[in-house]
C-alpha cells in the first residue's frame, strides 16, 4: 500500500530491490575507498589508532584502523580504514595480522609511523608484532622509539579511577540520590520545591555512566550545587536513604577540584581536529603538579588520595616520553624552552633532568638525519657543506701519479680550507626567536608549519608527521558508537562487508561534504531538569 501511494503520487517512481540497494552502497563505498587510496599514495607518513569493540548483537569482536595524516594541503585529516572482523583467540599476534593486512590493502604499510592503542594487556604484544613485520620491510623513523603510543586519556582515566575508589560509597549515595528523585514525577516535583524554598538557580541534576569517570566527575559537580537541597529534602521523604553527610560533600567538592584539571586535560587531547601531540607536555605537567600539590597539603583525605595516583603517574610517565617531548620542542612557541621547564617539574633530581634533556635533543637530531635521508634531494641546498674539488688521482712531474702519503697530506689541506658547514635547517630553527602569537587561544602549530615549509623544507615534512601522531585512541573508540547504531538488534545479521561498507562509507562521506556527527550528551550521562 505504501508503495503504491509513491507511485500515484509520482508516475516516475520505481521500487528499487534490495539486492539493487546494497549493491549500489557497495558500489559508492568502492568508489570512495579509490579516491582514499589515491590521496594515501600521495602522503608520506601515517599514524594510525586501533581498538577492539565486541557487539552487544552479535557473537563477534570487531577491530576499527583509523589513519591520521596531514595532507598535500597541510590539513589534518582522519579517516575510518577498516571495521574488521577478528576471529578468535584475538592473541596480540592475531590482532597484529590483523592491522598488518588492513594495512597492505591500502597499500600504507610502509608509511606507519606511529601505533596509538589503549593499555589492554594484548596491545604490547601486537604492537610489538606489528613493529617487527614492518621493520622487515623498511626502515622505521628513529629505529622505531616512536611507533608505539599509550593512550594518554586511557592512562589520565586509569589515575582517575584510583583516586576515585578512596570515595566509592559517598559516590554510590549520590547516584542512589540522583535515581531516587528521577524514579517518579511526584519525587522529582518534590524535590524541585526544596530547590525553589532554598532559592537555588540550578535546574538540572545529572546520572552518570559508572564507566566513565568524567561522567562521574560532572554528577558530583552538579550534586554538590545542591547539597543543601538534598539535606532538606532528606528530612521531607521518609523514604530517602541516601543523603551524603556534610563532611561527604566536603570530600566531594575537594574531589572535584582536583578532577577538574584531569576533566580539562582529557578534553584537551581527545580532540581529534586539530594536532594534540604539542600540547601533551604541557598538560601533563600540569596534572604532576597539581598531584604534587595535594600530595603534600594539609588534608590527610586528600593526601591518602593522591598516592595511588601519583604512583600510578610515576609507572606510566616516570621516564621520558620522547614523543610528546619532541612535540613540543616542534611548537615554535616553545622549542627547547618546553622541555626545560617543564622536565624539573617531572623528574625528580637535576641529573635526571638534564639526562633527559639531553635524550631529547640526541632523539631530535637523529630524526632530523632520518628525514634528511628520506628527503635528501630536498635537503641538498639547505643542509651538507661545499668542498674544493680534489681529484682521486693527479698527474705531476711528467705524468707520475703523486705518492699516497702526499694525496693524504693534501686531502687534509683542503679540508681544512674548505668552506665552513651550512647549518641545518634544525639548528636555525631552534636559534631563532620564539614565535609569540597575537592570540594563543586560536594558534595551530600546523598552520606555522604550513607558512615555513618553504624555509624548512625537511623540518616541515618532519614536524608535519609528528603533529599527525593521536596521543588518544577517542577517535577509534568514537567509531564504536556508529557500529552500535548500524549493528542494532534489527540488523545484526548483516555481513561483514556491508556493515564496513557503511561505517568507513559514512565516515568517507561526512569528511567529503564537510559533514560533523551529531555529539551526543557528554560520556554517556542522563540530564535531569528540575520542572514545577
Amino acid at each position: 500500500m505504501f508503495m503504491w501511494a509513491f507511485e500515484y503520487a509520482n508516475p516516475n517512481f520505481r521500487r528499487v530491490s534490495r539486492k539493487t540497494t546494497r549493491s549500489d552502497c557497495l558500489q559508492l563505498y568502492e568508489a570512495e575507498k579509490n579516491t582514499l587510496k589515491r590521496i594515501l599514495n600521495n602522503v608520506s607518513k601515517v599514524s594510525i589508532t586501533t581498538d577492539m569493540w565486541k557487539s552487544s548483537h552479535q557473537v563477534v569482536e570487531y577491530m576499527v584502523v583509523t589513519g591520521h595524516f596531514v595532507d598535500a594541503s597541510w590539513n589534518l585529516q582522519k579517516r575510518v580504514l577498516n571495521f574488521v572482523k577478528v576471529p578468535p583467540p584475538r592473541r596480540g599476534t592475531d590482532i597484529a595480522n590483523a592491522i598488518f593486512k588492513c594495512l597492505r590493502g591500502w597499500g600504507i604499510e610502509n608509511k606507519i609511523f606511529s601505533v596509538t592503542v589503549d593499555n589492554a594487556s594484548y596491545n604490547d604484544s601486537c604492537v610489538r608484532s606489528l613493529k617487527e613485520n614492518m621493520s622487515l620491510s623498511s626502515k622505521l623513523v628513529l629505529d622505531g622509539q616512536l611507533f608505539h603510543v599509550r593512550c594518554c586519556a586511557h592512562i589520565l582515566n586509569l589515575l582517575v579511577q584510583d583516586g576515585l575508589n578512596t570515595i566509592k560509597d559517598v559516590i554510590h549515595n549520590v547516584r542512589e540520590s540522583v535515581k531516587f528523585i528521577n524514579s517518579s514525577d511526584a519525587r522529582l516535583k518534590s524535590f524541585h520545591e526544596v530547590v525553589e524554598l532554598k532559592g537555588l538557580k540550578e535546574r538540572k541534576l545529572i546520572l552518570d555512566c559508572p564507566t566513565r569517570w568524567n561522567s562521574t566527575f560532572l554528577m558530583l559537580c552538579t550534586a554538590s550545587k545542591f547539597k543543601h537541597a538534598f539535606s532538606d529534602y532528606n528530612e521531607k521523604e521518609p523514604h530517602y536513604k541516601y543523603a551524603p553527610s556534610f563532611e561527604d560533600w566536603d570530600k566531594i567538592e575537594k574531589v572535584c577540584k582536583l578532577l577538574e584539571v584531569f576533566n580539562d586535560a582529557t578534553h584537551v587531547i581527545s580532540g581529534s581536529d586539530y594536532p594534540t601531540s604539542n600540547l601533551y607536555l604541557a598538560e601533563i605537567q600540569r596534572v604532576k603538579k597539581v598531584i604534587d600539590n595535594t600530595a603534600e597539603c594539609f588534608d590527610m583525605f586528600m593526601r591518602e588520595m593522591t598516592k595511588p595516583m601519583k604512583a600510578k603517574f610515576d609507572k606510566y610517565w616516570g621516564e621520558c616520553n620522547l614523543l610528546m617531548s619532541i612535540a613540543c620542542v616542534l611548537d615554535p612557541r616553545m622549542k627547547l624552552n618546553g622541555i626545560k621547564i617543564t622536565f624539573p617539574l617531572l623528574y625528580k633530581t637535576p641529573s635526571d633532568v638534564e639526562k633527559n634533556v639531553e635524550k631529547v635533543k640526541r632523539a631530535l637530531e637523529d630524526l632530523y638525519l632520518d628525514y634528511v635521508n628520506l628527503y635528501s634531494q630536498d635537503a641538498s641546498s639547505t643542509s651538507g657543506h661545499s668542498e674544493v674539488n680534489v681529484e682521486s688521482s693527479t698527474l705531476v712531474d711528467g705524468g707520475q701519479q703523486m705518492d699516497k702519503g702526499m694525496q693524504e697530506l693534501l686531502s687534509m689541506v683542503y679540508q681544512s680550507q674548505s668552506i665552513p658547514l651550512t647549518k641545518s635547517e634544525l639548528e636555525t630553527y631552534l636559534e631563532e626567536n620564539l614565535f609569540i602569537p597575537s592570540s594563543t587561544s586560536s594558534f595551530c602549530a600546523l598552520a606555522w608549519w604550513k607558512n615555513n615549509s618553504p624555509k624548512f623544507k625537511v623540518l616541515s615534512k618532519m614536524a608535519s608527521d609528528i603533529l599527525a601522531v593521536p596521543i588518544s585512541s577517542v577517535a577509534s573508540e568514537s567509531t564504536f558508537s556508529a557500529g552500535g547504531r548500524v549493528i542494532d538488534e534489527y540488523r545484526a545479521s548483516l555481513n561483514e562487508e556491508s556493515i564496513e561498507a557503511l561505517i568507513c562509507g559514512g565516515d568517507w562521506l561526512r569528511n567529503k561534504y564537510g559533514l560533523k556527527k551529531k555529539q551526543k550528551g557528554d560520556s554517556g550521562q542522563q540530564e535531569i531538569m528540575l520542572k514545577p
